[in-house]
């Protein structure tokens, strides 16, 4: 059970509720604060212009709301930013940006009734999740669009996803007994008005993330066995005089990973007691730069990847609404924390290297299946008939084309605001926008990869070098096998890719 509102969270605790179906509860003293927050705010807001109670919103806010309307505005601000369009946001997406929304209002800074937080962890752990669209957030002012989406099933209207299915709020609600929430002063404002979806989003983002780049590290760790390559460049000696920690994270991993390998070689048992006089070295000197500088492309990335961890996770620990009910000091203030630019900034940067990961898999991959660069593989790694069979050949199309339309969605969204809302969000940052294209870059280089494990199942393979794998390599050999067993006649390939990447996305590595 993980606890809201008690400590801040961690990824682990996403982590644990999103993949491994941990239920959560509230803190009561936590609950016992938003209950203490929602009554100094009733009482505070007498007499007083207080933005989204009494006032309209946005460039409206001079606009002042009579008592017997302000309930009213509310239900009013919902409903007409309930305007969403485009695919629906995936379930699990869906739940993160749930947490992260029920999380910043536990802390007590939100002027909400404790109804809402009550009700949003029962649809938390029943796995009932609003209908929420991709489009609609410019990210400044919070993501109000997707937002409103999730409070409209909070006062009982719109659809809910219930047992992967769209049906209407009222009659799920009716079957789990649920009742919708009463608006009270600032219900609608308070739940809208916020980084939440972006932070969802961006958290599962920096999950798979990781994960992607274990999975990248293990597969350039067994194209460095298939080419018999040299270990010094994964060597502590090389790597420590370059003083940045994640190309030296990286390389020890390699270093962890090889340590049992029978496969990669000592430059001194080869060249340096090279005795020929022939002008032309046989053995290859060093490796093309996909297989040698592997720790200085992974590196950077893994740096970037901690980096994004660090401030979604305060992000997403954070309050980010507008304005903050601090009863704490018996004040209102208005400002900016629903500004998503530390989200957007991150998710750009995690596009970007993401991006670059898939390049290294996809460069890695075309010298697997170059037979005049690896001199080691027929074409495509074919293991029927030259000129018959074609082995890899048609589906490294498919990780070309994947990677280039990664370059392209690599285009930074931070640096991309157009002012709306009358110019009173004259600039905003576009977060939500930054985390679903990085989403679709790493669903893009998931599926990368799994062309390039299916295309080094086929190459140790052919070689018959299972035996001298790595203990790690080996184990991940034969798991895969299980999944895609050794084809020789052409066949079709789409199946394979497909269980290749459930593999990768189920199975969390911690490599490194």
């Amino acid at each position: 059970m993980i606890i809201i509102g008690g400590k801040n969270l961690t990824l682990d605790d996403f982590h644990k509720i999103l993949f491994n179906g941990e239920k959560i509860d509230l803190d009561s003293s936590a609950l016992k604060k938003v209950k203490e927050n929602f009554e100094f705010l009733k009482d505070f807001s007498k007499n007083k212009v207080i933005y989204g109670i009494n006032t309209c919103f946005g460039p409206m806010a001079q606009y002042k709301i009579s008592d017997e309307d302000q309930v009213q505005l509310q239900y009013n601000l919902i409903r007409s930013h309930s305007s969403g369009s485009g695919n629906t946001l995936p379930g699990i997406y869906v739940k993160s940006l749930m947490i992260a929304r029920l999380n910043t209002l536990m802390k007590a800074y939100s002027g909400i009734h404790p109804e809402v937080v009550v009700l949003i962890k029962e649809l938390i752990n029943r796995d009932i999740y609003p209908k929420i669209f991709e489009h609609g957030s410019v990210g400044a002012s919070g993501d109000l669009v997707q937002l409103a989406h999730l409070a409209l099933i909070l006062i009982g209207e719109g659809e809910v996803s219930y047992n992967g299915k769209f049906r209407p709020t009222p009659e799920v609600f009716k079957e789990n007994n649920l009742t919708p929430i009463s608006i009270h002063l600032r219900e609608g404002l308070a739940l809208i008005n916020g980084t939440s979806t972006m932070t969802g989003i961006g958290i599962i983002n920096a999950i798979h993330a990781k994960n992607l780049l274990n999975w990248s590290l293990v597969a350039s760790c067994m194209i460095n066995e298939i080419v018999e390559s040299y270990d010094d460049h994964f060597s502590i000696e090389l790597n420590q005089v370059k003083l940045h920690v994640g190309q030296n994270s990286v390389a020890a991993a390699m270093q962890s990973i090889l340590k049992s390998s029978k496969l990669v070689k000592k430059r001194s048992d080869h060249l340096y007691n090279y005795s020929t006089q022939a002008d032309i070295i046989k053995e290859k000197v060093q490796e093309y730069y996909s297989l040698r500088c592997v720790p200085q492309i992974l590196g950077p990335i893994f740096e970037t990847i901690q980096n994004t961890e660090k401030i979604l996770i305060q992000e997403v620990n954070s309050v980010n609404d507008n304005p903050i009910v601090d009863s704490m000091n018996k004040d209102v203030f208005h400002g900016g924390n629903f500004h998503g630019d530390y989200v957007s900034l991150e998710m750009d940067k995690l596009k970007i290297v993401i991006t670059k990961l898939s390049m290294l898999s996809e460069r890695q991959l075309n010298f697997l299946l170059n037979d005049k660069l690896n001199q080691k593989l027929p074409p495509f790694v074919n293991l029927g008939t030259l000129g018959l069979n074609l082995g890899m050949q048609g589906v490294q199309f498919t990780a070309t084309s994947t990677v280039a339309e990664n370059q392209t969605l690599s285009f930074p969204m931070y640096v991309h605001s157009i002012p709306n809302n009358n110019d009173n969000q004259d600039i905003v940052s576009m977060g939500t926008n930054a985390a679903l294209l990085t989403k679709k870059i790493i669903e893009n280089t998931f599926e990368v990869l799994s062309i390039q494990y299916i295309t080094i199942l086929q190459s140790i393979d052919y070689l018959k070098i299972t035996g001298k794998l790595s203990d790690i390599s080996r184990n991940l050999f034969d798991k895969m096998r299980t999944i895609v067993p050794i084809f020789i006649e052409d066949s079709v390939k789409y199946k394979d890719v497909e269980n290749i990447k459930n593999y990768l996305l189920e199975n969390h590595t911690k490599l490194i």
